[in-house]
């Protein structure tokens, strides 16, 4: 699906920018529970800083639904460069320090900063940049450029996580293991500034212009609500088992080393890259909601089966095909908050059902560090398991009826 010719350039700009995000992001989420056993702390801390991550996360979006469209979103995606820079180094600096003392200015690092320990994209970078790819293509063409989002974002991911044995190979040249490990996250800052630079090259104004500029919510409130509190449920049940708790489980279950760690979060990521390709043409035949809950109630049996796997090869294999399935909603997502809501609030819906995504999130990975901690390994996946499958049932009950508007891909709130 071709996009308008005015648009591509932007388009092709917003996409290098989350091929490059994603990169680090995969990298980033299996060293981050490696990197801090390494500084001495303990898995309820790694749960926290988890957790701490995601909070921020959602604060800083929710400010951005608030008082975003006061400025351009090109100087928002520009301030968001400049932090995940500042994020990177600040990261690697306090790995100076020793465990205790570095837990505190660690934890208010993740609050404050980018850092992803998902294997989605929580950040404040999201809203902005579905907004101005909302205004880049209409309708079907929407959903496309939605899947070519993920799409790269997953195939990136899965690259930045063969970049974890990349501290393996500086400690077979001498380099200590916690320096390595804190070159992987300067490396992460240093990506913040590249972003920058290509943001830069991004104009002041979108399409979205001619439809009227960025306003808060207003007609499409009710229907945000309803979609904030069903996704917040799927959010939190996630957050039990984000990469990095995912990474700290094959690591205490199957003692599996950094590198195989890197090599099977690789071909998950294919895995899920392939899967949100394919997601418009699914939604073609069945419909954005039908794409979204059926293709991720199976996913979610996987995982529940896989806390119970006794061998790795068995746990690894229904890992696979959760990560063949499990993708498959997020840009339908995405396409279906863009179409049932107004051009102009469309910057400020991307963050209100982003926000309590990423706060319902933010609790969860601090619960399933705490459940490692005390040696119930298979809790957190089986709860998120089954919380998953409860919202998509909901889901599913709550929109199916919006399917017409949401084929469409027009705004039409009588539907809902």
């Amino acid at each position: 699906m071709l996009l308008p010719a005015s648009a591509a350039p932007e388009a092709r700009l917003l996409l290098l920018g989350r091929g490059l995000r994603a990169f680090t992001d995969g990298f980033v989420a299996i060293l981050l529970p490696v990197y801090l056993l390494a500084l001495g702390l303990g898995k309820w801390e790694v749960g926290l800083i988890s957790s701490a991550t995601l909070l921020g996360s959602a604060l800083a979006t929710l400010a951005v639904g608030h008082w975003g469209h006061r400025f351009t979103q090109r100087r928002l995606l520009l301030a968001a460069a400049g932090l995940m820079t500042a994020t990177g180094l600040l990261l690697a600096g306090l790995g100076g320090m020793d465990g205790i003392g570095a837990f505190w200015p660690l934890l208010i690092v993740a609050f404050v900063g980018t850092m992803n320990p998902s294997s989605g994209d929580v950040s404040v970078f999201l809203p902005l940049e579905h907004a101005r790819l909302a205004a880049s293509a209409q309708g079907e063409a929407r959903t496309f450029l939605f899947a070519r989002y993920t799409f790269v974002g997953a195939c990136c991911a899965a690259l930045g996580s063969l970049a974890t044995a990349f501290p393996e190979v500086l400690t077979t040249a001498g380099v200590s293991q916690l320096d390595a490990l804190r070159l992987m996250f300067v490396a992460y800052g240093l990506a913040g500034v590249a972003i920058f630079f290509l943001y830069r090259a991004l104009p002041d104004s979108s399409g979205q212009d001619q439809a009227g500029p960025p306003a808060a919510l207003g007609p499409s409130r009710g229907v945000v609500i309803k979609l904030a509190a069903l996704f917040s449920v799927d959010a939190f049940a996630g957050g039990l088992i984000v990469n990095t708790l995912l990474a700290l489980w094959l690591f205490e279950r199957f003692e599996l080393s950094l590198a195989a760690a890197g090599q099977f979060f690789f071909w998950a990521g294919l895995l899920s890259a392939a899967s949100q390709l394919a997601a418009p043409w699914v939604a073609r035949h069945i419909g954005l909601i039908n794409t979204m809950v059926f293709t991720h109630i199976p996913s979610s049996v996987c995982l529940i089966l896989a806390a119970f796997a006794e061998s790795l090869p068995t746990a690894l294999a229904l890992l696979f095909v959760r990560s063949a399935l499990s993708q498959m909603d997020v840009p339908t997502r995405s396409a279906f908050v863009m179409a049932v809501v107004t051009p102009q609030e469309r910057a400020a819906a991307a963050s209100f059902t982003a926000v309590p995504r990423s706060l319902a999130a933010a609790a969860s990975p601090a619960i399933g560090g705490a459940l490692f901690d005390a040696g119930w390994l298979a809790t957190p996946l089986v709860a998120c398991g089954l919380l998953k499958i409860a919202y998509d049932l909901m889901l599913w009950r709550t929109f199916r009826r919006s399917e017409a508007a949401s084929r469409e891909g027009k705004h039409d709130q009588g539907a809902l």
